[in-house]
């Protein structure tokens, strides 16, 4: 199994490790010992929204390679949206991945037509621009439909990455993380 977490310049870091950090347990704790996880951008490091420098494993590779991938948000997403290159390489992932955001990156998805007649979720703030995209934006705190997997704001990262783990390994593996990450509010509602 191989996951590909996505990162850009004015990423909202939490976005990221938030999903990053339970996901990443599957294996650190022995659940799944060949999982595979990369990060992935459009260039080698990359400058949060918060100022983190962070190096991207692989750049611009095809994303199809992937069984899951994660996009964040952030006030990045702006320049996202002039970024024709990297909505492309995005799109590389949509017909054997499945694919989730949180947060403005669902923003990013909608710009590389992934959830046009799909459910999708985004912070609040960004819901109205959401529906450019889609006209099943909805205010849930984790959407799935079909391949497409979105969360709504900054904490609900948490939230997704322990819901792929279940989604991963089951109920009683995500239970177990999620006790050891001591994250006692999990909610996907």
């Amino acid at each position: 199994m191989k996951i590909a977490f996505i990162i850009y310049d004015g990423m909202t870091t939490l976005d990221f490790i938030g999903a990053y950090d339970p996901i990443t347990r599957l294996k650190t704790m022995g659940f799944i010992n060949n999982l595979e996880y990369d990060v992935c951008s459009n260039k080698s490091r990359i400058i949060s929204a918060e100022g983190l420098e962070v190096t991207a494993d692989n750049t611009l590779n095809n994303l199809s390679t992937y069984d899951f991938i994660v996009v964040p948000g952030g006030v990045g997403v702006k320049n996202i949206v002039k970024n024709e290159e990297f909505i492309q390489w995005i799109k590389t992932a949509q017909y054997k991945s499945t694919i989730t955001s949180v947060c403005g990156g669902s923003i990013i998805l909608g710009l590389a037509g992934l959830i046009k007649d799909k459910k999708a979720t985004t912070h609040p703030m960004r819901m109205e621009y959401l529906k450019k995209f889609t006209s099943y934006a909805t205010d849930k705190r984790i959407i799935e439909d079909g391949n497409i997997i979105t969360a709504r704001g900054v904490t609900s990262s948490i939230d997704l990455g322990l819901f792929l783990c279940e989604k991963i390994a089951g109920k009683e593996t995500r239970e177990k993380i999620q006790k050891q990450m001591d994250y006692p509010n999990y909610n996907y509602d």
